[in-house]
């Protein structure tokens, strides 16, 4: 009797033992599939829209005083040499933190669609871009008529074009490894705008994504400054544009090789001299001109060039009298024994 009773006991037991696996592998090929989707829905996520790839460009408020805070954190670093080693290491990680941050952000732009990439990007961030705001002041201050009012304003009001020569640029571009130089200018001053890092031989420090330079050198790479000296890292475009920039308003510049050990926790060859030969020669002549006019635009609009504007302005003021006529009155005045007082009439 138990024996009869035993056997389908056994096979009721091994039959739900086997629906029970069948639903524990149903339930895990569920959880999975369901782990699949949700692990796809969440790289979806992380796709940015068009206002978020917007907000990685542009500056808030937020960031400038952190950045504000930072700055004032170094500047209390370098009393000691304990501080000043501190301060180096805190400046080498800083460099790394901005390049990773640089080249995130630049692969999220080209890795957007071209309905959620941002349309001429470049004309809705003129307003934080340290040459633009040096342009209204040179602007503000040209009482006198100095500058090339009109031209500067149809570059500014026609500045899309530079994401239209970026873009044009970026498809002849060929393929390279990413590779460093170190630019160093005269008087250790940062003509370029790269974002600035550490301490600064001069002052103004320039915040990422707060020029145009560093808004254009951004498609082809990585760039920063410290103490008196630039660094990039990226294709060689990038390097050809700086050496155009410079070139065009004469500024005497160096450029020599990046080591391996300057840039560390980052991907990118240092090259010698005969290797940057080689890759200058693999661009073709129109990318050259191309990079050629970015530059020059650039250039025109950069804040090496408003400063000479300002200077201009200030010598008309210093020089804003007939200096040969004022001499010939005062000889006249002292001929006759007179000392000139403050109601002389005689123009100036």
């Amino acid at each position: 009797m138990t024996e009869p009773t035993a056997k389908p006991s056994t096979e009721a037991n091994s039959q739900q033992g086997a629906t029970a696996t069948a639903k524990k592998e149903n339930n895990t090929d569920k959880d999975n599939l369901s782990s699949t989707q949700s692990a796809q829905t969440e790289d979806v996520r992380q796709v940015p829209d068009k206002a978020a790839l917007l907000t990685l460009f542009t500056l808030s408020d937020a960031k400038e005083e952190a950045y504000e805070l930072g700055a004032t954190e170094q500047s209390n670093t370098h009393t000691s040499t304990s501080q000043s080693t501190a301060s180096e290491t805190s400046v080498a990680a800083q460099r790394v933190a901005l390049y990773h941050t640089q080249h995130e952000r630049t692969r999220l732009l080209y890795m957007a669609s071209a309905n959620t990439r941002p349309t001429y990007l470049v004309q809705t961030l003129k307003s934080q871009f340290i040459e633009y705001q040096q342009y209204l002041l040179a602007q503000q201050l040209d009482k006198r008529g100095l500058m090339d009012t009109d031209m500067l304003e149809r570059l500014w009001q026609q500045l899309h074009v530079v994401d239209d020569i970026i873009a044009d640029i970026v498809r002849h571009m060929p393929a390279q490894q990413p590779a460093g130089w170190q630019l160093t200018t005269q008087d250790g001053r940062n003509p370029l705008c790269f974002a600035t890092v550490g301490k600064l031989k001069h002052g103004k420090p320039v915040r990422d994504q707060g020029s145009l330079n560093s808004y254009v050198l951004g498609h082809f790479g990585v760039s920063s400054f410290t103490y008196d000296r630039g660094y990039y890292i990226g294709h060689v475009v990038g390097y050809l544009f700086s050496c155009y920039f410079c070139a065009h308003l004469s500024v005497s510049y160096g450029v020599t090789a990046l080591g391996q050990q300057v840039v560390a926790d980052y991907d990118y060859a240092s090259l010698e001299t005969p290797h940057m030969v080689r890759l200058l020669q693999g661009l073709d002549g129109y990318c050259k001109k191309r990079i050629y006019q970015l530059a020059v635009i650039c250039a025109r609009l950069s804040v090496f060039a408003s400063d000479k504007r300002i200077e201009r302005m200030l010598i008309a003021e210093v020089n804003d009298f007939d200096k040969k006529l004022q001499q010939q009155h005062l000889d006249v005045l002292l001929l006759q024994g007179l000392m000139p007082d403050s109601n002389d009439s005689t123009p100036l």
